[in-house]
């Protein structure tokens, strides 16, 4: 066969290639940009942000920061993916309205890691938020000897179930079969304490007083009244008991009726009613509600009636006795999941089956990642509500160390809450690593030693709520340092120590404290000075202050105020005059002023505007798409009714009370016809906490996690109390707002209170009269007092990581 031509065989001429330095085109959509952003306090914000870069955002608290990350960018991003599903799956997930913004351009996939705290469910652990617990079950399932079952045999959240009967099987028209069929689930739920590991006991002499009959008054529950025919009413004229004998000589059967009975119709006073046992009442009435969200009286009543304790069957495992009683090597799953998660990682290496080898890597892997992360103190049958916000924010973070992902955008807001400086650094280590992959990390901190590692910054502000919402600053950190923003004048600001300190008036001593890992710590804290306890994240600080002074029950805990950093939940209708309990006065006032009854100035009750009920909108649902939200066209958004907003105090309806910030209202309620010295007292401590710049009817659904906690600090420090217990409040506070307060402390202090913070924070630490610091380690390497005394004994011994960091914080 013959060939064809040499020419014949050359491939056709290509068109000419591009230089090398002509840009391909999807290399030009290197930034994020954003055009026109208005949400909440920002102001035609226009931006535009290196993609693959640490870009870090800063400003004073309330300046506008998670608007523009966390509300428009990251919301945009996982909007616009959502809308990328089927409308059957978007209607199982969460609904997210557009942003208001005019263009958002070049958005990549955004992966939020915020505050929030992980689920408060007694099942919850750190073992079920993360892939550890599941991997481990299979692990059993498939080594542990005796061999119980599938996976779900080893879970405490799966119960067993046996079933058998006849089912109905359709064969076709009007053909029908049964069949005898049986059903069997092997669970590892401990069946006495159902998976939860605690039981709860309810101290009926707490309850009532069985020297005395009902009729003489013997319940001591709170809000029971003799004449309220629902309570104490139904007992008495139910039947049942005998309502003038003493409840401690009733008969077996009465107690049993008194105590348990099921729901039972009677008739009282003509009136049909349900009676129920005094327990599954309590149950109902008091033990289903949020603690959170119960008066101060109710949920200390509840604190006191009801104790929590290790489940006697599965001791706390959470497990059956099956799963408890397979192995591998002389470990149960149970044993597994309390060992401290970095021995449970040198466990797991020493395994080697190659029947499971590529779990016993994904294992190690997720196992390392905890370790990797600051995290090797946890043990994966902590419960996740136990967790504090920096270390749920790092659990979530667990997941994304190891993903092959790149290009993606990574929003975390202040990951160095709850850590130690010695731990920052790691922390930034994994920011520049996830960068490194080739990915966007914007970050929302305060911290100047994160702000030091950034690429690029972003400075909001001037001011806080209305007077911020711009951008003040965008460059490189030494433009920041120079650019003359509120944070480039504080960036270097180091606080020195104290020429001298104050002199305690007495101490109060925990002795033997052994809760959690603490290892029989004695320690006096002293009285009447700012204490701070210190130490690395997991060191014990937690468990020394909350579990051994601020939860013991008895006299020591009784003059303890907590501000602790459990969140404050509350719908849109709620905000910071509700919680505070400023709008009681304000009612008051504007009713003595008009002369007419209170319930009509609250937006919950009779003066709500009938169209809205008070919300000030109206809410259209649109099913798997964003509702819409359209402000009220009677009240035009004002919550009330137009013959409500006719009363008058000093000038100002009760709507344009509740638009005004907290230092317009102090003002206003501080003189003249207004005056209003209950109201003035709480505005007075809203301001002291830094949150002038809120407006008294802004929803609490609005406010960042700082700010909510310290909201909860000023509605306490109208507790009646002489110790006041803070967790960490520097919490979302700007460098200059840590002076401030600093002050409010020593305000305290000089007043006559004992103040105990828990706390990273340099500037605090030098501040204290007195340092109890913890250590040396995390977990079972820490629980002890390592150090006690003045700063700047701390930082002339240098003996302590914290010390160490201290000196090189004050340049000592």
């Amino acid at each position: 066969m013959s060939r064809p031509p040499k020419s014949a065989q050359q491939p056709a001429p290509k068109s000419a290639p591009k230089s090398a330095a002509e840009p391909h085109s999807a290399d030009s959509h290197d930034l994020i940009r954003v055009f026109g952003a208005r949400e909440n306090n920002l102001k035609d914000v226009s931006i535009e942000l290196p993609k693959r870069r640490l870009t870090v955002f800063t400003g004073v608290s309330g300046s506008g920061k998670s608007s523009l990350v966390f509300d428009t960018i990251a919301a945009e991003s996982q909007r616009l993916i959502n809308e990328t599903y089927s409308a059957f799956l978007q209607g199982f997930m969460p609904t997210l309205a557009r942003p208001e913004v005019d263009v958002l351009e070049g958005l990549t996939t955004a992966i939020i890691v915020d505050q929030q705290r992980l689920g408060s469910d007694p099942r919850s652990t750190v073992g079920t938020a993360t892939d550890a617990n599941a991997m481990l079950r299979i692990l059993f399932s498939r080594l542990g000897q005796p061999h119980i079952g599938p996976p779900s045999a080893y879970s405490f959240n799966t119960a067993s179930v046996r079933a058998s009967g006849g089912i109905t099987v359709d064969r076709g028209a009007a053909k029908t079969k049964t069949v005898k069929a049986t059903f069997n689930r092997t669970g590892g739920m401990c069946t006495r304490c159902e998976g939860r590991g605690a039981v709860s006991d309810i101290d009926l002499t707490e309850l009532y007083d069985d020297s005395k009959s009902i009729a003489e008054g013997a319940f001591t529950i709170p809000g029971w009244k003799s004449d309220n025919v629902w309570t104490v009413g139904i007992y008495a004229e139910s039947g049942f008991l005998d309502p003038n004998k003493p409840i401690r000589r009733f008969t077996k059967k009465e107690m049993q009726d008194f105590l348990y009975r099921e729901p039972t119709k009677v008739k009282v006073n003509g009136v049909n009613l349900t009676y129920e046992g005094l327990i599954p009442k309590i149950q109902k009435s008091f033990l289903s509600k949020d603690k959170e969200a119960m008066q101060p009286h109710i949920r200390a009543f509840v604190e006191r009636a009801v104790t929590f304790t290790t489940c006697p069957e599965c001791e706390g495992t959470r497990l059956s006795e099956g799963a408890r009683s397979s192995k591998i090597k002389k470990i149960s799953i149970g044993d597994a999941c309390a060992m401290e998660i970095r021995d449970l990682a040198e466990w797991v290496r020493g395994l080697d089956d190659p029947s499971v080898a590529p779990l016993l890597t994904a294992l190690q892997h997720t196992l390392d990642s905890f370790v990797e992360i600051g995290l090797g103190y946890l043990a994966l049958d902590r419960a996740s509500g136990t967790l504090s916000g920096g270390e749920a924010q790092r659990v979530k973070m667990i997941r994304h160390l190891g993903s092959s992902l790149t290009d993606i955008t990574y929003v975390f807001d202040e990951p160095t809450i709850g850590l130690h400086p010695h731990d920052i650094q790691r922390m930034n280590d994994l920011l520049l690593r996830l960068r490194d992959k080739g990915n966007t990390v914007l970050v929302v901190e305060h911290k100047p030693e994160v702000i030091a590692i950034a690429d690029h910054v972003v400075d909001l502000g001037p001011g806080a709520g209305t007077a911020g919402g711009t951008v003040c600053f965008e460059g490189t950190v030494e433009g920041l340092r120079t650019g003359g923003t509120v944070t480039g004048r504080h960036f270097d600001d180091r606080s020195a120590l104290k020429e001298s300190v104050r002199k305690p008036t007495g101490t109060l001593p925990i002795r033997n404290a052994t809760k959690h890992n603490l290892q029989g710590v004695d320690v006096d804290i002293p009285l009447g000075v700012l204490c701070v306890v210190t130490g690395v994240a997991g060191s014990g600080k937690s468990s020394l202050i909350h579990g051994s002074l601020v939860d013991t029950k008895g006299a020591v805990a009784d003059g303890v105020v907590s501000v602790d950093q459990t969140p404050i939940r509350g719908s849109r209708r709620s905000n910071p005059a509700t919680y505070t309990g400023l709008l009681d006065p304000i009612r008051t006032a504007f009713a003595k002023a008009n002369g007419v009854k209170p319930a009509l100035f609250s937006a919950n009750s009779e003066g709500a505007c009938p169209t809205c009920n008070g919300a000030g909108v109206i809410y259209t649902d649109l099913a798997m798409m964003a509702g819409v939200a359209t402000t009220c066209e009677d009240c035009e958004g004002k919550r009330f009714q137009s013959a409500v907003l006719e009363y008058r105090l000093g000038g100002r309806d009760i709507s344009e009370v509740l638009a005004m910030s907290v230092t317009e209202a102090e003002e206003f309620f501080g003189a003249g016809d207004a005056r209003t010295p209950a109201a003035h007292r709480v505005l007075d401590r809203l301001a002291d906490v830094g949150l002038g710049y809120l407006s008294l009817g802004q929803p609490l659904t609005t406010l960042s996690g700082g700010e909510r906690q310290r909201l909860k600090l000023a509605t306490h420090m109208g507790d009646k109390g002489g110790v006041y217990v803070l967790d960490e409040p520097t919490t979302g506070l700007h460098l200059a707002d840590v002076e401030h307060l600093l002050g409010l402390l020593d305000r305290l202090v000089d007043a006559g209170k004992s103040v105990i913070v828990v706390e990273h924070h340099q500037a605090v630490m030098a501040h204290a009269d007195w340092i109890i610091d913890l250590g040396p380690g995390a977990g079972h390497d820490g629980g002890q007092i390592v150090f006690e005394g003045t700063p700047a004994d701390l930082v002339t011994a240098r003996s302590t990581l914290t010390g160490e960091h201290l000196a090189g914080y004050v340049g000592g």
